[in-house]
């Protein structure tokens, strides 16, 4: 039963799957690349914050899956747990020396995605509880360069070349319910009466 914690696995799968990837080929000959992942604080000072080369992984949005959600209501009605599935929306931002070898990390970054689409089994980090057969889906995200600039605009720091991208459908499932106490009494109502 996937657990509150699926939303930090998705994230640290991510990274893993990216690490690995790198791993098995470097984008850039004789530097290690390595992915991580990042929060706003981050990008505040990104010299020693985010080591380059390097390709961080921002989580900026959680957001119910509109298609799933009355599905999984109906999932609750029968089995008494909340399940909530979420879509997680992320920036893959790559960082060196100079534009071409931000390009190529990107572009690694691309190809490993795109070949592993679904995160499965192993892929996925164990401590979000997942149950199996469990998975995510890492696809391309439908941003537009004005959305993403935007983005940006919130952000400590000018905008970066970066590609969004959608973690679907992470679900969190809520605790097992503990049963109800057993009626002792039972009082259905009284009846006043007046004396003359």
């Amino acid at each position: 039963m996937a657990n509150f914690q699926s939303i930090a696995a998705a994230g640290s799968s991510v990274v893993r799957v990216l690490n690995s990837c790198f791993e098995q080929e470097q984008p850039i000959e004789s530097r290690r690349t390595r992915a991580q992942l990042v929060r706003t604080f981050d990008f505040e000072e990104p010299g020693s914050r985010i080591p380059s080369p390097a390709l961080t992984v921002f989580f900026y949005r959680v957001d119910f899956n509109k298609t799933m959600r009355a599905s999984w209501s109906a999932v609750g009605s029968q089995d008494g747990l909340p399940h909530l599935p979420v879509d997680l929306q992320f920036l893959i931002t790559p960082w060196a020396d100079n534009a071409e070898d931000e390009l190529r990390i990107l572009g690694r970054a691309m190809q490993c995605l795109e070949t592993h689409p679904i995160f499965s089994g192993v892929l996925l980090d164990p401590i979000g509880g997942w149950t199996p057969g469990e998975s995510i889906q890492i696809m391309l995200g439908e941003l537009s360069t004005e959305e993403v600039m935007r983005t940006f605009d919130s952000l400590p720091i000018d905008y970066r070349l970066s590609v969004p991208y959608l973690a679907r459908i992470v679900r969190l499932d809520g605790n097992r319910p503990q049963p109800a106490p057993a009626v002792t009494t039972l009082v259905t109502g009284t009846t006043a009466t007046s004396e003359p």
